[in-house]
């Protein structure tokens, strides 16, 4: 999850550093540090905690006059978070530095050889290995030695590589972990671990593949394999984010921002993949043809946290629409089971950024064995995007804040679309049908857009009284249980209040014992099909005293007759209930936070992307 940046150019190099980690903060905040070459010499800060404090240190070194360097924010597996283990990390010389991204899985006895041979280690990461391999294999060529010791490697790495002997240039390899390049004929090579640290300068990129290296100068990059140095010629793609999106614009956090953004990105994910008129979807691009829906006997959707809640949901929309039996997998349990998968499979794996280790793992197992793979995803030229048989691109723009909100809805809009067009090519549903559901889903965007500041005032309302709470639980039926999990979600990951989601009717196999007058509920109501049934289980709530909030329909005047505390949505077309109840619920989670004075952009322990397992 860590976050590499690097740079060789005519610019002086810790601000271009520093505006990287910036933008990659979001991968890992708990230590950071920089190295440059300044006349034949690498000078390296590191410091634990967040970039904040790696500025503070570094001070008059902003102005050096160095032109290459290399930066890493952590997220810390192997070693406490201590200055100590901060990335870079140098050889027993100083002159050879690594930042790396990923987990060595031998480290351990490459440690103790190297050890063996004198070397001499300062920290407890599986990454200082890496240094002192290279070092081990170094003669007079750095691109070399890089190969030569990544030979010996096991586990996942993105890495950076600055050598004193050779300071013309940076090198740099990937190998399950992911790592951008970025080209610019005027401004120099950058390298990222993903595509926000770039944008301040280059729109321009290539994305190394696993098991390729890259030898960065100021006139460009040469590409090669890791295994036999075949050199590889890669055009760069043009990336149409650009630094102003993935600013706070006024927000008082990127959360924030990115809950307000919903409509937009929901808007960039249906734009013309539907006819408005006729409500027909166009998806040339998962590359299924209506023979091919046609002979789908199952589905398996595949995605880890928030995007495992949007298959959940999409599990609901298929199976009644397409008529397809659908299975829901957790990445990093799929991975581990008996697979019954054939080439009549269809697998959907779904990623915000298109790296998540357990889901990009699932998406190869599933193509081993013969399904055809698509994926959902927002990041253009991820690796499972490279790697599935098609791709659903979300479009919702860069998604700083760690807790996912717009990436959730504009995966839910992907899926309701990948839904009708199931359904068209298999012939379960007619013309009228997708007329109606194509508009809903259409029309979803403004209806959001007009009642999100209502929302947001209404739910600011109750946080008074509820922000203190020790637990929550939330609660909803059939569409709405996926969203009371990831109400629950939001919840625990930036206020840090333990949350349980429930499927209301299970409350009486066990969970209702938690009931008491200290216990807030939220309970998810809309008048949809088993709302009655949800009545039911709220007034089993209420008769053992537990705290209600409740998110329902305009005009349901039973509502109040149960609690005060209401927070009142529009009647939509059913289907597009889970977009729209799942506003209040994030809103919930971020105005409690904010007020507990919680970080909510960056919240302890998380990152944005898990590459790792």
């Amino acid at each position: 999850m860590c976050g590499i940046v690097g740079y060789i150019g005519p610019r002086r190099v810790v601000p271009v550093l520093l505006e990287g980690l910036r933008r990659l903060e979001y991968r890992g905040y708990d230590s950071a540090g920089v190295v440059y070459l300044e006349k034949g010499e690498l000078t390296k800060y590191r410091c634990q905690g967040k970039l904040a404090n790696l500025e503070t240190l570094i001070d008059e070194a902003i102005v050096t006059p160095s032109h290459i360097g290399l930066g890493h924010t952590r997220w810390a597996t192997h070693g406490a978070p201590t200055t100590a283990n901060a990335h870079p990390h140098s050889d027993c010389t100083g002159r050879l530095v690594v930042v790396h991204n990923g987990i060595i899985e031998n480290y351990h006895s490459l440690r103790e050889e190297l050890k063996a041979k004198g070397h001499t280690f300062s920290s407890e990461t599986d990454t200082e290995v890496l240094a002192h391999l290279i070092e081990d294999c170094l003669e007079d060529d750095l691109p070399t030695a890089v190969r030569t010791a990544l030979q010996r490697v096991e586990g996942s790495f993105a890495l950076g590589v600055l050598w004193a002997g050779q300071p013309d240039r940076i090198v740099a390899a990937r190998n399950q972990s992911p790592l951008v390049l970025g080209i610019h004929p005027e401004e120099g090579s950058f390298l990222a671990s993903d595509i926000p640290a770039l944008l301040p300068f280059t729109n321009q990129v290539v994305f190394l593949e696993d098991m390729e290296m890259a030898v960065l100068s100021r006139s460009g990059r040469e590409i090669s394999s890791l295994v036999t140095g075949q050199p590889i010629d890669r055009p760069p793609q043009t990336i149409l984010w650009n630094a102003a999106m993935a600013e706070k614009a006024g927000f008082k956090h990127f959360m924030l921002k990115e809950i307000f953004e919903q409509p937009q990105a929901i808007t960039n994910t249906v734009s013309g993949r539907v006819d408005p008129a006729s409500g027909e979807i166009s998806l040339a691009e998962i590359n299924l043809t209506a023979e091919a829906c046609r002979n789908i006997d199952r589905i398996f959707l595949v995605a880890c946290g928030t995007s495992w809640h949007a298959a959940l949901v999409a599990k609901y929309w298929i199976e009644r629409y397409a008529k397809i039996p659908v299975e829901v997998d957790i990445a990093s349990e799929f991975r581990y089971r008996h697979l019954l998968i054939d080439e009549r499979v269809l697998t959907i794996t779904i990623s915000q950024s298109g790296e998540t280790a357990d889901t990009l793992a699932g998406l190869r197992i599933a193509r081993q064995m013969g399904s055809k793979a698509i994926t959902i995803c927002n990041v253009v030229g991820s690796t499972m995007t490279r790697e599935a048989d098609g791709t659903v691109y979300t479009h919702a723009g860069p998604e700083i804040g760690v807790a996912s909100t717009k990436a959730f809805t504009s995966q839910l809009a992907a899926l309701f679309l990948l839904t009708i067009f199931l359904g068209r090519q298999r012939g379960t549903i007619d013309r009228a049908k997708q007329q109606e559901l194509a508009q809903a889903l259409i029309g979803i965007s403004a209806i959001i857009d007009h009642h999100m500041p209502e929302i947001q005032q209404q739910v600011g309302a109750l946080v008074e009284g509820f922000y203190d709470c020790r637990d929550f639980l939330f609660v909803g039926r059939g569409l709405s249980y996926p969203i009371a999990l990831e109400g629950a979600l939001k919840l625990k990951e930036i206020s840090y209040i333990h949350a349980e989601g429930y499927a209301s009717g299970e409350l009486k196999h066990g969970p209702i014992a938690l009931i008491d007058k200290e216990m807030p509920i939220v309970a998810l109501v809309p008048q949809d099909e088993v709302y009655q049934k949800t009545i039911s289980n709220v007034e089993e709530i209420r008769a053992r005293q537990g705290r209600l909030i409740l998110i329902g329909s305009e005009g349901d005047s039973h509502l109040q007759t149960i609690t005060e505390h209401v927070v009142w949505l529009p009647k939509i077309h059913g289907d597009m209930n889970p977009i729209l109840y799942t506003i209040p619920a994030q809103l919930l989670a971020y105005e409690i936070a904010t007020r507990r004075g919680c970080d909510v952009d960056q919240p302890r322990n998380l990152a944005k992307s898990v590459t790792v397992e």
